[in-house]
């Protein structure tokens, strides 16, 4: 499989599907706002990278609104605020056949790139 979970209006997102040259012919480009993440999807993420924690977005604005900085969340929660909001996914999540990548940062992105 071949996919990106993004954001078209993400500035970042914009950035790192050009810079690995990413398109709709070769991956499947998902925009979580228009189409959720499934429970089966988040489930393959979760697998690969190894908890939902990992894949949860803490710059989202609704994670300040909510006060959830100032809560204890487990994994059943995180997965469960996931699948309720897109933004708390992290993002771009780049699929490559059966790695996850996390493209929030340089080294991730270059791990991506060299997937590629």
């Amino acid at each position: 499989m071949r996919k990106v979970f993004h954001l078209p209006h993400c500035k970042t997102c914009q950035k790192v599907i050009a810079e690995l040259g990413i398109s709709a012919d070769d991956f499947e480009l998902q925009n979580i706002k228009e189409k959720h993440i499934s429970a089966k999807e988040l489930d393959f993420l979760k697998k690969e990278v190894g908890s939902y924690e990992e894949l949860f977005n803490r710059r989202s604005m609704k994670y300040r609104s909510q006060g959830l900085k100032d809560k204890e969340i487990d994994e059943k929660e995180y997965r469960k605020l996931i699948l309720g909001e897109y933004t708390f996914l992290k993002r771009p999540t780049i699929v490559i056949d059966d790695q996850v990548f996390l493209c929030t940062n340089k080294k991730a992105v270059a791990a991506a790139k060299e997937a590629l």
